[in-house]
C-alpha cells in the first residue's frame, strides 16, 4: 500500500519504553546490512531524502520506506549524511567484535599473543570511536593520534602487568586479564577520542529542534553512559564464557583442544628449529 505524510524520521517503535528502545537498537546494528553493497545503500538514501522532501515514490510501500530508513541508520552519520566506512559502523560489531574477542580470550597465554591481539582490538575501538564521533565537534588528526597511542598503551600495559602478574593464579583468573584490559582501555579511548566534547560541550536543543546553547554537562553524561555500555556490553561474553570454557575442558572431548594447541606450539618449535639450522649453514 502507498504511502503519503509518511513521517521517515518518527521513531518505528515507541523509544519511551525499553522495549521499544531494544527494537530500535536491534534494527539499525543488525549485521546484515554490513553485507550490502554501497549501490544499495545509497538508493536507500536516496528514498529517504525523498521522503524528506516530501515526495515519496509512487508505489512505495511503508515497509519500503521503514527499510530504507533502517539502512540509512546504518550506514550513514547522523550529522554529516556522508557513507561511513564498513569497519567503524556499528553494524559490524557484532562480526568484529566477536571474532576479535574470540582471539583475545583463546590467546591469551604468552605476551606476544596478547600484545598483537590487544593491539588489534584497540586499532578497532579508536577506528569505531572515530567513525561515530559527534561531527559537530571536530578533532585534530594530532589528537586522534594522542587518544590511539593512550588507549592502545593502556591496554598493553594492563593486559601484559596482569598477564605476568597472574601467572601463578587460577587459570580462571588468567583468563579475565582481556576483559580488563578491555574495559581499562575504553575508560581512556573514548573520552580522549571525544575530548572536544568534553572541552566544548554538545549543543542542546528543545523537542522542536531549536538550538538552546551548548552543555559540557549533557557531554559528561553521554560519555559516562558510553564508557559504561561498552564495557558492560563486553562483560557477558568476556567473563561468563571463560567460565564455561573453564568447566568444559574437564571433558574428554575438549582434549582434542589442548592437542591441537600443543600440535601448533610443537610447529612452531620444529619450524624455529629449521631456521636455525638454515642459519647456521648460511654463515659457514
Amino acid at each position: 500500500m502507498a504511502v503519503s505524510g509518511f513521517d521517515i524520521d518518527a521513531p518505528r517503535w515507541d523509544q519511551s519504553t525499553f522495549t521499544g528502545r531494544l527494537k530500535h537498537f536491534f534494527n539499525i546494528t543488525d549485521w546484515r546490512t554490513a553485507l550490502l553493497p554501497d549501490a544499495r545503500l545509497d538508493e536507500a538514501k536516496a528514498l529517504v531524502e525523498s521522503c524528506r522532501a516530501g515526495s515519496v515514490p509512487p508505489g512505495t510501500t511503508e515497509e519500503q520506506l521503514h527499510y530504507a530508513k533502517k539502512l540509512y541508520d546504518s550506514a550513514f552519520h547522523p550529522d554529516t549524511g556522508e557513507r561511513m566506512n564498513l569497519t567503524g559502523r556499528m553494524s559490524f560489531q557484532v562480526p568484529g567484535g566477536m571474532a576479535i574477542t574470540g582471539c583475545m580470550l583463546q590467546f591469551y597465554r604468552t605476551v606476544p599473543a596478547v600484545v598483537f591481539w590487544q593491539w588489534v582490538n584497540q586499532s578497532f575501538n579508536a577506528l569505531v570511536n572515530y567513525t561515530n564521533r559527534n561531527a559537530a565537534s571536530s578533532i585534530t588528526s594530532r589528537q586522534i593520534g594522542v587518544a590511539y597511542f593512550t588507549a592502545t598503551s593502556t591496554a598493553l600495559a594492563t593486559a601484559v602487568g596482569l598477564n605476568l602478574y597472574t601467572k601463578k593464579a587460577p587459570p580462571l583468573v588468567a583468563r579475565w586479564v582481556p576483559f580488563v584490559a578491555v574495559a581499562s582501555s575504553n575508560c581512556v579511548n573514548i573520552p580522549m577520542m571525544r575530548q572536544q566534547e568534553l572541552l566544548n560541550g554538545v549543543a542542546v536543543t528543545d523537542d522542536s529542534g531549536a538550538r538552546l546553547g551548548q552543555s559540557k554537562k549533557a557531554a559528561v553524561k553521554g560519555i559516562t553512559q558510553v564508557v559504561i555500555f561498552r564495557v558492560t556490553m563486553a562483560a557477558p561474553g568476556m567473563i561468563i564464557l571463560p567460565i564455561i570454557m573453564q568447566r568444559l575442558e574437564k571433558y574428554p572431548f575438549m582434549q582434542l583442544h589442548g592437542c591441537v594447541q600443543t600440535g601448533t606450539r610443537a610447529e612452531r618449535l620444529h619450524l624455529a628449529s629449521l631456521w636455525r639450522q638454515c642459519s647456521v649453514r648460511l654463515l659457514q
